[in-house]
């Protein structure tokens, strides 16, 4: 597993790794809390919900960071991708 942080803060981190199926995933780590996870192979982003105004911030970096856009509270709430 490979671990790095957004924006140099340890208030969150990203893990990536390969599960057992061979699936790539990184998983966005706000505190302690999975928050978001992006698999590699389909290009898919999943958000888990809105945690706090600091946890969005959080997300919105994850986002922008794997090319996909910032959301508002209610976006996040909601998130589909």
């Amino acid at each position: 597993m490979k671990k790095f942080y957004l924006n140099k803060t340890a208030n969150h981190k990203v893990n990536e790794y390969t599960n057992e199926s061979g699936d790539h995933y990184s998983d966005l780590i706000s505190y302690t809390t999975r928050v978001a996870s992006y698999n590699h192979l389909t290009n898919e982003m999943q958000v888990f919900g809105y945690y706090s105004t600091t946890t969005a911030k959080h997300i919105n970096a994850f986002l922008e960071f794997y090319g996909f856009d910032k959301c508002n509270k209610k976006q996040l709430e909601n998130y589909n991708n």
